[in-house]
């Protein structure tokens, strides 16, 4: 019985296998039809996103932010895989649309050309005729204008509808002039054809564009760049110890992942054993190896060195550094500055200058030598010259390469306005803490009694303070080990409320703390430690005492270390003419004794937090653009009050957000990094809308015949060449901005600068 009943199912499960093949093959053409039809599909979205960038962007960057969260839900996809479908595969789809058209366009276009009778006159040569040879330039003429010419009239479509006529419109205007025109030819024999023209002029157009969205995908890829720096895959440590190798959308927090040498850390995360030397300048811009250790954080993306890792995972997906580096990057590179808005303004003037232009070519042409052929190619030709490609490509291939250029030197542009008043900054203030300063006390100087090494005195204090998590006591850790110290065993220690802390160090009562402790010891100052402590607290340092069996052995003064950095961006900026202000909660005292050693002109001393974007706002009151450099919550008014707010990358999500340029590495000098990119980069666009602006007020009048008397007249097609030509002059204009030098010079009180990125 079962038997039968297996072999019926099987019977059964054969000729649903036949159905299914069948079905198959039934729809073999149908799916095929629907891929053409798909395909179709995709080209008309790409026209459509060609005549709304803006919206396109928009569309590209919610589609990869729907990515991201779908590798959040653990599909398995790589990080960069998908974001190829965003901003960059955007502009490579528009590239490969317009290099399909052009290619076909092309080749349709070599009879039109063999055919057409004033060429063959001019270049003297003859092709064989036969019947129906007449046809031949009229019906490829209309393939070309149906396959490389109708997609230039649906981008114009969204631009008259919105009532905002520009490039698309002109150029559908002069090929409909001469589609049409060249057809009449054929009703009106007595006319003059005008079918190479028209043909060779859409070439022409379909290159220009090709060449435009290979130009603006390039400079457009430093998202996409970011994001191939994340692995696709990560091997993943289990209970029992073992390693399994899992997509990275699959990490979660807290798992433990092994990082071999040479291969990309896939999430954030802290290290938990291993030391290894990790390279993070496509993060922070540092070409230097970062040293890591157990304990130290690690960023995804970036590339491991000859140590293995185990790191604990702390974020992943779209909490993650480069995924927050990435977003940064596509807003920045969506937003308009002042200068593009004001090119996207001349572009659509340009439209009614070149109709205007037009309009009165016509009529001085038909009032000259009467309608004919002559002057629908004049007509045609200023309107071609005239598409303001050069105009529209001036500012955002800047933009697109200045913020690929920023992102590679750790500077993070949120808002480009600010990025472009950068160059005007008349004053910059700096807070203090963290950022000028290295924000943790440090022992700077020292002092002992006769008798006493420095470094036994020092190894002696650090083993007292061996178990204390104060900044003091860390402070004197780091001396001890900066100095190859050894540092004794201490015993029975024990923490002294507002005073101090006490050990055993080798059977020796040892005592370390502050004033209030040689109080409560009643204990004798020597004078040269009174001396030293007296000099210390004018320039407004702690001073720290080293006690021994009831016997003031040593002292320590205090500090909060100034950054190397500080003393060259201070130097940097007085080059550039920038004024340099610190903002502080200290005291008059401390904060003078750190103005002083760095050169800084204007000092605001003993500023409650609730108060610091006051003083932006005086100096702002004295007429001059203020930028605020800071890395912490009490800043984010000030940040935000300024003209250019600048938040050091080690501070915290608030001045982060509230910030218009993020500085990934805690380094200050990156400042003057930020102000020389500002000043190329402004120069670069009005280089690029200077050409584009003058190239026009020199090409329309030469279009419409103005050297028509001494011969010089420009056809469509010559024209067409012309515009594309500008274009490509635009776009090598801005790509020469990757070679601007953003290193610093070298100063009399500085160390030799860190090498710059590139943007390539």
């Amino acid at each position: 019985m079962d038997d039968h009943k297996d072999t019926a199912e099987n019977s059964q499960g054969g000729e649903d296998q036949q159905d299914t093949t069948s079905h198959q093959h039934e729809h073999g053409d149908h799916d095929e039809a629907v891929a053409e039809s798909d395909e179709e599909g995709v080209e008309q979205e790409l026209l459509e996103e060609e005549a709304h960038p803006a919206a396109a962007g928009e569309m590209a960057s919610h589609e990869q932010h729907e990515h991201a969260g779908h590798e959040g839900d653990g599909n398995g996809h790589g990080s960069h895989e998908g974001h190829g479908e965003g901003h960059g595969g955007m502009h490579e789809g528009h590239e490969q649309m317009f290099r399909r058209r052009f290619f076909v366009s092309m080749l349709l276009s070599v009879p039109v050309l063999l055919y057409s009778e004033m060429l063959q006159e001019w270049l003297g040569f003859s092709v064989p005729t036969f019947p129906g040879s007449e046809w031949i330039n009229p019906v490829f003429a209309v393939i070309v204008f149906a396959y490389g010419g109708v997609p230039f009239l649906r981008m114009a479509v969204p631009e008259l509808k919105d009532r905002s006529p520009g490039m698309m419109t002109l150029i559908s205007m002069a090929i409909t002039v001469a589609f049409v025109y060249s057809l009449a030819s054929v009703v009106f024999p007595t006319q003059s054809a005008f079918f190479w023209e028209l043909v060779t002029l859409i070439d022409i157009m379909l290159l220009g564009h090709w060449i435009e969205m290979r130009s603006v995908r390039r400079a457009s890829s430093a998202v996409d760049e970011l994001a191939k720096l994340m692995p696709d895959t990560a091997e993943r440590i289990t209970d029992d110890g073992e390693t399994e190798e899992v997509p990275v959308s699959e990490l979660s927090e807290g798992d433990l992942v092994l990082v071999r040498p040479g291969a990309s850390v896939p999430a954030d995360g802290v290290v938990e054993e291993g030391d290894s030397d990790v390279n993070e300048s496509m993060i922070t811009g540092e070409s230097k190896p970062v040293s890591k250790e157990p304990g130290d954080e690690v960023i995804g993306g970036t590339i491991n060195g000859d140590g293995s890792l185990r790191v604990r995972v702390g974020a992943t997906g779209e909490e993650t550094t480069l995924a927050g580096i990435m977003r940064l990057v596509e807003e920045a590179q969506q937003s308009k500055s002042k200068t593009q808005v004001l090119a996207d303004r001349a572009a659509g003037w340009l439209f009614y200058v070149a109709l205007g232009a037009a309009v009165v070519t016509a009529i001085a042409w038909t009032v000259a030598v009467s309608f004919d052929a002559t002057v629908i190619e004049r007509v045609v030709t200023v309107l071609v010259i005239a598409c303001p490609h050069a105009l529209g490509l001036a500012i955002p291939l800047v933009v697109a390469i200045n913020t690929s250029l920023a992102a590679r030197n750790g500077m993070l542009v949120r808002d480009r306005i600010a990025m472009e008043d950068a160059r005007n900054l008349d004053a910059i203030i700096f807070d203090k803490t963290g950022t000028l300063t290295e924000g943790e006390h440090g022992v700077v100087d020292m002092a002992t009694v006769d008798g006493v090494d420095e470094d036994d005195a020092l190894g002696l204090a650090a083993a007292v303070e061996s178990d204390s998590e104060h900044m003091i006591a860390r402070a004197i850790r780091e001396a001890a080990a900066d100095r190859d110290v050894t540092t004794p065993d201490a015993t029975a220690f024990e923490a002294i409320k507002g005073r101090g802390v006490r050990a055993n160090v080798d059977g020796n009562e040892v005592y370390v703390g502050g004033p209030n402790l040689l109080t409560q010891l009643d204990s004798e100052i020597p004078d040269h430690l009174q001396r030293f402590a007296d000099e210390a607290g004018q320039n407004a340092q702690t001073v720290v005492y080293l006690v021994r069996d009831g016997e003031l052995i040593a002292a320590f003064a205090m500090a909060d270390v100034i950054r190397e950095e500080s003393f060259r961006v201070v130097d940097a900026l007085h080059d550039l003419g920038i004024e340099v202000a610190m903002l502080t909660g200290d005291s008059q005292d401390v904060a003078n004794a750190v103005a002083d050693e760095l050169g800084i002109d204007t000092v605001f001393a003993e500023v409650l937090p609730e108060d610091k974007d006051e003083k932006v706002q005086e100096l702002q009151d004295q007429g001059k653009l203020v930028g605020m450099v800071g890395d912490g919550v009490n800043d984010a008014p000030a940040l935000t009050r300024a003209d250019v707010g600048i938040a050091i990358g080690s501070g915290t999500d608030v001045a982060v957000q509230s910030a218009d340029v993020i500085l990934v590495q805690n380094n200050p000098m990156d400042v003057v990094r930020l102000v020389k990119l500002s000043k190329a980069s402004y120069r670069k666009m009005q280089e690029n809308i200077v050409w584009a602006a003058g190239y026009n007020v020199f090409a329309i009048p030469l279009a419409a015949g103005v050297l028509a008397p001494i011969g010089i007249l420009l056809s469509p097609a010559v024209g067409a060449l012309l515009m594309s030509l500008s274009t490509v002059i635009v776009a090598i204009n801005a790509q020469l901005l990757r070679r601007v030098d953003l290193s610093l010079p070298e100063l009399p009180s500085a160390t030799p600068p860190t090498d710059a990125q590139s943007a390539d």
